[in-house]
């Protein structure tokens, strides 16, 4: 029988406010069980500013496993505005991806990507989630494109929609990317955003799909100590999520 498939799901490092000995101890654990990937679903800077991204770089590289990372709302440039947000809101994020990610796909594992970012909106807060019809038809042909992979999931940084159990990410397009995404045949969607965890399945046109969300690794708590999420799954034991939080 083959060895379950382990992935560490981390979220919301927010370089400038991050917390040393969060980020420490996160390590520490991925040195010791080596998961076959670490996916981080964004906000991996607090301003989006050329430091961070080196910070963040830095100790991405230091992981000795395959990672995979989203943008998050805060990685888009907050300075120089509207200048560097308008003009390339996602170079210096894309820069990192380019130097540190690793291959998305694997023979039981498929990880698709959704961007619910935007560089700007129309309401006030502009961090919050958004989903264009673009890019929900680019994240449904990606995962059109791996119908034999056992475990299909969806990474992006706020959830699609909320609930009682998390904060408000007041995603636009949320609930329909949601039905798409579970007629597409994803099995859950990875997010952070919130700061908090969380493991919910949700139906949608009678069809369930999980929305997995990880806390944050740094000094921005909200009612959850720093932690992520443990994915394991087996073909006989299916999907299940374990919170590790830091003692």
């Amino acid at each position: 029988m083959a060895d379950p498939l382990v992935l560490f799901h981390a979220s919301d490092l927010h370089f400038g406010a991050e917390d040393r000995s969060a980020l420490g101890w996160f390590m520490e654990e991925v040195k010791a069980e080596k998961p076959a990937m670490v996916i981080c679903t964004g906000d991996l800077t607090m301003r989006g500013t050329a430091r961070e991204f080196a910070l963040a770089r830095t100790w991405l590289d230091q992981l000795p496993v395959p990672v995979l990372l989203e943008p998050g709302n805060h990685d888009v440039p907050y300075y120089w505005f509207p200048l560097r947000r308008m003009i390339s809101p996602y170079g210096r994020f894309r820069a990192l991806r380019a130097a540190v990610e690793g291959d998305r796909n694997r023979p039981e594992l498929a990880v698709v990507s959704l961007k619910t970012v935007s560089r700007a909106q129309l309401r006030l807060n502009w961090s919050k989630g958004r989903i264009s019809n673009r890019e929900l038809d680019e994240t449904v042909r990606g995962l059109a494109n791996h119908p034999d992979r056992p475990l299909r999931l969806v990474t992006c940084h706020h959830p699609l929609v909320d609930s009682d159990l998390t904060g408000s990410s007041s995603t636009r397009g949320g609930k329909r990317a949601l039905a798409a995404l579970a007629r597409a045949g994803a099995d859950a969607v990875l997010s952070g955003h919130v700061h908090d965890p969380f493991d919910l399945t949700i139906k949608v046109e009678g069809l369930p799909i999980r929305m997995i969300g990880a806390g944050t690794l740094s000094e921005r708590l909200r009612t959850t100590r720093p932690s992520y999420n443990r994915l394991e799954w087996s073909a006989a034991g299916g999907l299940t999520v374990a919170f590790q939080t830091m003692p």
